[in-house]
């Protein structure tokens, strides 16, 4: 592998993170990372960019945690701190939908997804058409936190330069993938693969597969058919047990916690 060259965070799950030099990594993720969701109040599902017709207004969206420890909601030209009502009611307006900030996942943890026109977007296991709007269950969730279902989401610098190739481009950046580490290494690394830097230990559980948010603009909308298309064409593959999917990056599940840097080498151990 090579140095972590970026390292994302993402307090309030679809909303946009912000990009540290250093971090705490826990047994369940980065520290604060996907801490919080937007509930939709009508129907009890988390609030996500997966439907972006539905939830476009999470682009306006920037979650941080300046002091280390409270989360603070960036809406409306504003600073709100997270789990107030002022913060619940500015989320709601630009959202266009009543939306309380929560920390506890849902035991039945839902969410509304918009599947890309493409059919080699839309995984085996859901046995939906391209286009198809439906309400999936959410597989991670079993630290307290809103994730997809890997603990740490790791993409590489050399998976992104062929991506750029293959969509004809000079480069692809790694931030609509919504990455934790950005890594400097000339490819993903294979399932079962240990990865260290410094006392942080990882074990890479599977590719990452892909939904319709890479593709998504500056307003929300999922314009960027090119890169859906080439994630279609080059990066389906089968994934133990559950199917074909177009995936791109990797998760990971942290063995051993600890703090890394911006810089610090990323290393294969096994």
């Amino acid at each position: 592998m090579g140095p972590i060259t970026a390292i994302y965070r993402y307090p309030v799950k679809s909303a946009a993170g912000e990009a540290l030099p250093e971090v705490d990594v826990e047994p369940g993720g980065l520290r604060g990372d996907r801490r919080w969701a937007c509930l939709d109040q009508t129907d009890g599902t988390i609030a996500s960019l997966k439907h972006p017709h539905r939830w476009a207004g999470l682009h306006a969206v920037r979650a941080s945690i300046p002091s280390g420890q409270d989360t603070v909601v960036h809406v409306g030209g504003r600073e709100l701190l997270a789990g107030t009502a002022e913060a619940d009611h500015a989320l709601s307006t630009v959202l266009g939908r009543p939306v309380r900030l929560s920390r506890d996942v849902p035991a039945d943890a839902r969410l509304h997804r918009l599947l890309p026109d493409d059919a080699g977007m839309v995984p085996d296991w859901l046995a939906a058409d391209p286009g198809q709007a439906l309400v999936t269950g959410v597989a991670g969730g079993g630290d307290g936190r809103f994730v997809d279902f890997g603990a740490i989401h790791v993409v590489t610098t050399g998976a992104l330069a062929r991506l750029a190739a293959e969509t004809g481009r000079d480069t692809v950046a790694a931030a609509p993938f919504r990455p934790n580490h950005v890594v400097d290494a000339p490819a993903d690394p294979e399932p079962g693969a240990e990865l260290r830097a410094g006392e942080v230990l990882l074990r890479v559980q599977l590719p990452t597969p892909r939904c319709i948010v890479p593709a998504l603009d500056a307003a929300g909308q999922p314009t960027d058919r090119g890169l859906l298309a080439a994630l279609a064409r080059h990066h389906r593959q089968d994934l133990p047990r559950l199917g074909r999917a177009a995936c791109f990056g990797v998760y990971a599940q942290v063995l051993s916690p600890g703090h890394v840097k911006v810089g610090q080498r990323l290393l294969a151990v096994s």
